[in-house]
């Protein structure tokens, strides 16, 4: 049915609905599922671009230069209340809770040993990321007010300069820069296992989503084959994203053993985590969550998936 619908397409004229336009942080989806070879029979084109953190990748999906991309869910619902036009049609969760996975570290011998070490202290991360999320979370906890620290926004390449040559005390960030960090020396003083590791979302241009509600399916039953595969041939993704990022062959195994994750369907239990984000953003004057959330998810477009995914 699905090859049927892209040859209905080439056939009238309409050769955007057999691209799918998909945004791509380095060492992330692109490099799963070609080391997995899942695409290699897909009915339609891939063009993918590729990003340095989610909040650029962001703003390509949601100013349609890209149809669908794999954020963190707190920069896509930073996003979302911030009105950008995307919605999440998919979601990964982490699979076990691994320690370093995403946390706030500090170089070896800093004085920093707890939550609230960093009152008064510079941390740096990415603005409306799962890194700031997890920064925010650490403070609320330890009820210490979001304005006690000082957050520099920072690029990851730009912050992990700031952070080797001290400009900042701390940094809040994610896999593979945290494993990099962690083996240069950096000690975690907040670890995301100990509050609760973030979801991804495949997240759409909303005005993407009815022409091509059959390619992002069809992608997204793929993308949970390649995450099969990859947990089952760790090693060997892990050799994949080392020559497609650089990375140490040590380090891209630490990043995948860190962020392995799992297709997961989009439930109430998501949504309302998701809704306590927003309120986290909110409260900390990040953003006015007026947005209603669960308009923020479409279950259309992955309805029966894992139905289809337990029959293979």
């Amino acid at each position: 049915m699905l090859l049927a619908l892209f040859t209905l397409a080439a056939c009238s004229g309409s050769p955007d609905t057999a691209v799918l336009r998909v945004a791509n942080q380095k060492g992330s989806t692109r490099a799963m599922m070609e080391a997995a070879g899942v695409l290699k029979d897909a009915p339609y084109r891939i063009e993918w671009s590729e990003f340095p953190a989610a909040q650029p990748l962001m703003e390509a999906v949601g100013g349609g230069a890209a149809d669908l991309g794999l954020a963190g869910d707190a920069p896509f619902i930073f996003a979302y209340q911030s009105g950008a036009p995307v919605k999440a049609v998919g979601a990964l969760a982490t699979a076990g809770n691994p320690r370093d996975a995403l946390g706030v570290i500090v170089r070896k011998g800093s004085p920093i040993r707890s939550v609230g070490d960093l009152v008064g202290k510079t941390v740096t991360t990415t603005r409306g990321s799962i890194g700031h999320h997890i920064l925010l979370q650490a403070l609320e906890r330890a009820k210490i007010p979001a304005d006690h620290v000082k957050v520099t926004f920072l690029a990851p390449a730009d912050a992990k300069a700031a952070f080797d040559n001290g400009t900042v005390d701390a940094w809040a960030i994610w896999p593979p820069y945290i494993s990099v960090a962690i083996k240069e020396g950096a000690r975690t003083v907040v670890d995301a296992r100990d509050y609760e590791l973030p979801v991804s979302f495949e997240v759409a241009h909303a005005a993407a989503i009815a022409p091509k509600a059959a390619l992002m399916r069809d992608f997204l039953q793929r993308e949970a084959k390649a995450l099969d595969w990859a947990r089952a041939h760790p090693d060997a993704f892990a050799q994949v994203l080392a020559r497609e990022t650089g990375l140490p062959l040590d380090i891209a195994r630490a990043s995948f053993d860190r962020n392995n994750r799992i297709s997961v369907p989009i439930d109430g239990g998501i949504v309302e985590h998701e809704r306590v984000i927003a309120k986290r953003f909110e409260a900390a004057g990040l953003i006015t969550a007026k947005r209603p959330i669960g308009e923020a998810f479409d279950t259309n477009v992955g309805k029966g998936l894992f139905q289809s995914l337990a029959a293979n």
